[in-house]
């Protein structure tokens, strides 16, 4: 009996030289410091790749969009992996990855500005 006993104080970290803290102490020391990393670190940054591939989910033809380069252009066609975007009033066109792009600007079902109201502001 004597010796489960010694058995069960060893593990709570009682040792005949105690050096600050035992070993239940050190466990619970590092599950904490593992909460902090994760709701600090993991999982805002696992949110933020949820908007990301949501946006990308709902890009359409005609969204305005920017790229991580800055390149703002019209979507006019959209692929597996790529979109082709129109910049300018020339058409130039450009095929983009769609990990590139950093915003939808003007979605399509939203009315576009006249002239006249670019204009006024």
């Amino acid at each position: 009996m004597e010796r489960i006993l010694q058995l069960f104080r060893l593990l709570e970290g009682e040792t005949p030289v105690n050096n600050g803290g035992g070993m239940i102490t050190t466990i619970i020391m590092l599950a904490g410091m593992g909460l902090v990393l994760y709701f600090f670190m993991y999982r805002p940054q696992k949110k933020q790749e949820k908007e990301s591939q949501n946006m990308r989910d709902s890009l359409a033809v005609g969204d305005e969009i920017t790229t991580a380069g800055g390149i703002i252009g019209k979507i006019v066609r959209i692929r597996e992996e790529t979109v082709t975007i129109m910049t300018g009033k020339e058409g130039t066109t450009l095929r983009i990855l769609k990990t590139s792009i950093r915003s939808i600007d003007v979605k399509a079902d939203a009315p576009a500005e006249t002239e006249d109201e670019k204009d006024k502001k």
